[in-house]
């Protein structure tokens, strides 16, 4: 636990200080690390301070291989590479999450929801750009259409929108049933066109990821019952699922013919469970909901937020909210038993699949964006 707090601290002091920044902005960020280190070191155990000063600082020396944190728990965990390391593209955001890869510009966008921008990171050079969109309605997922368009979820202004190759912004939904959403989450694309999306209404609750609406002192769901959604067209919208209590990460498996969604509703509702539902896609319909893995691990319980395929059927899950010993990405079968875990040092709050093979795991973790080469591939091309 010492080296997670550890790195925690390091995290928030390393963020970023932007180039036009004033001389004693730069200076009271470096003496308000230096200072800081030196204290943490002096109150932890020189062990854990040098495991997290190794692990993902700046100038840490190289992870011996094979990557100790890719961990298989059964032998159908065959996706660990021996030479290849977790390694941190970016730190310095709030509340990172919705990684989504577009392959024609070899990019990846992702979200800092209380900084209400989208950021965009290069695979050219590396290079990460803070305000790719801004503001950017306090958008929490993405993900790109079969035509390479860009399409985010909002908090802030509680709708489903699309960006236009022109430039021009599309709402593809705003209501259901006559009524306002409480706040869409996430959601993918079908090949057919249409899309699947949810609504647990986070971004109503507060006023640190959206705009917390009066409603919400009275109720998680401050405007109507959250549910699972589809669009067909900008304006057409259908309620397709509202067994989960907070329906939150969503994504489809391989073949289109199953429907992953986690369920956040522990966080509050008492009689809700930490568990990732399956469901059936039955043409353009959601049927068969079923408990498809519960999310204790190590004898905790946290809960999953985003989800990914691979193309075997494995389903990747961002993990947290329950400490060291459980927080990261952690793999189940098709048959909703847990194969591997990758062990980080932060909530991993949202995954995808990138990189020209698609065989590169982007995952957001709290404050950072971190990567790993994996031995599989994406099962969907978002």
């Amino acid at each position: 636990m010492e080296h997670v707090q550890a790195q925690r601290f390091l995290d928030l002091t390393a963020a970023d200080v932007p180039e036009d920044a004033s001389p004693r902005l730069k200076e009271r960020r470096a003496l308000l690390r230096n200072a800081g280190l030196a204290a943490f070191a002096a109150t932890t155990s020189g062990a854990a301070f040098a495991q997290a000063m190794d692990r993902y600082s700046p100038g840490a020396p190289p992870v011996r291989y094979p990557e100790p944190d890719v961990i298989s728990l059964d032998p159908r965990f065959k996706y660990k590479l021996g030479n290849t390391p977790i390694v941190r593209l970016y730190n310095g955001t709030m509340w990172a999450e919705g990684p989504a890869w577009n392959g024609s510009g070899r990019f990846l966008c992702w979200s800092d929801i209380p900084n209400n921008e989208i950021l965009r990171w290069s695979e050219e050079d590396g290079h990460v750009g803070r305000r790719f969109r801004f503001p950017s309605n306090h958008a929490n997922g993405n993900t790109f259409d079969m035509q390479g368009r860009q399409i985010s979820f909002c908090h802030g202004t509680r709708n489903v929108i699309r960006y236009e190759h022109s430039g021009k912004v599309t709402v593809l939904a705003d209501k259901a049933g006559g009524r306002e959403f409480n706040a869409p989450n996430d959601g993918m694309v079908h090949p057919d066109g249409w899309m699947f999306f949810t609504d647990p209404g986070y971004g109503s609750l507060m006023e640190y990821e959206g705009n917390r609406l009066p409603q919400s002192a009275a109720s998680p769901q401050p405007l109507q019952k959250e549910a699972v959604y589809r669009i067909d067209a900008p304006g057409q919208v259908e309620k397709v699922a509202d067994e989960p209590f907070k329906p939150n990460g969503l994504c489809f498996s391989p073949d289109y013919k199953k429907c992953y969604v986690a369920d956040t509703g522990v966080s509050h509702y008492p009689n809700a469970k930490s568990v990732i539902w399956v469901y059936d896609v039955d043409g353009k319909r959601l049927r068969n909901a079923k408990v498809f893995a519960e999310m204790t691990f190590n004898g905790k319980t946290g809960f999953a937020d985003g989800v990914r395929c691979d193309e075997d059927g494995n389903v990747w899950a961002g993990m947290g909210w329950a400490g060291d010993g459980f927080d990261g990405v952690h793999v189940f079968a098709p048959d909703g038993k847990r194969i591997g875990w990758i062990r980080m040092p932060e909530i991993i709050s949202n995954v995808c699949f990138g990189g020209s093979k698609r065989n590169r795991l982007f995952m957001t973790g709290s404050t950072s964006l971190y990567a790993v080469f994996v031995e599989t591939r994406g099962g969907t091309p978002t």
